[in-house]
């Protein structure tokens, strides 16, 4: 299951390493309950996604009240503040298929590379998200990026060892993790992003040229149907060339 808390517009920025290393020691207390337990977590400015794991709507509903009092209180720890910090209460989606918990998983270790994708539209290096779980992430595929900032690779685990056959098992099935991917966009988005050809720009072109391929194969096989029809056939042959020519050009 994937969870979002997110904090009110006035609380600083998350992303530093003393909120990091303060919420890693406090997540550490409450990563496992009966019931429940926080899988994958990555932090964002003003946001933080969760990968967990629920024995039903009462132990998601205890757990989050949970986790949501732990992660307030350490926000207003660390910056010296008092008063409310989450803008909502938490948003979740349940993920039922190998697929989905393959895409959430990706969607939370490399999150922030998302992010840095869509205010630069470039890739960030690929380095270990200090601000994440990825460090004990052992789905990656090929050898496991090097640590980035705050990662802090001798640290105790802080997160629950996943026991659902999905989160342990199943979603390797759809493949391991590239460190290099940027959730929510294509290979060849980041290839054309790389040579200096915006993405939109890119897909519009593809569109067009494959477009363009259909109405030629059309135009080839209706000249072949002329050619090849008998003389009591030709307005069968001709009427069907023009339907085919029809479809590709409206």
């Amino acid at each position: 299951m994937l969870v979002t808390l997110r904090v009110l517009d006035d609380v600083p920025g998350l992303r530093c390493a003393q909120f990091v290393r303060e919420f890693r020691k406090t997540l550490r207390k409450g990563a496992r309950r009966p019931g429940f337990g926080v899988v994958h977590y990555s932090i964002q400015d003003d946001h933080a996604h969760f990968l967990v794991e629920a024995q039903g709507k009462v132990c998601l509903a205890n757990g989050m009240k949970s986790l949501a009092a732990r992660f307030a209180r350490c926000v207003n720890r660390v910056f010296d503040r008092a008063g409310r910090v989450l803008a909502d209460r938490f948003h979740h989606v349940v993920k039922r298929t190998p697929t989905e918990v393959r895409r959430a998983l990706a969607y939370v270790l490399l999150n922030v590379r998302k992010h840095f994708w869509q205010r630069r539209r470039r890739e960030p290096p690929v380095v270990l998200d200090g601000a994440s779980s990825g460090l004990w992430f052992d789905g990656w595929k090929g050898r496991a990026p090097p640590p980035g900032r705050y990662a802090d690779p001798r640290r105790a685990c802080e997160v629950a060892t996943p026991r659902t056959w999905l989160l342990s098992k199943g979603w390797r099935r759809i493949g391991l993790i590239d460190p290099a991917e940027v959730p929510g966009v294509s290979s060849q988005g980041r290839g054309d992003a790389r040579r200096g050809r915006p993405a939109a720009v890119a897909a519009e072109e593809s569109s067009r040229s494959s477009y363009a391929s259909r109405a030629i194969s059309s135009s080839t096989d209706c000249s072949r149907s002329r050619a090849s029809a008998a003389p009591g056939s030709t307005a069968s042959a001709s009427s069907g060339c023009c339907s085919r020519t029809s479809f590709v050009t409206s």
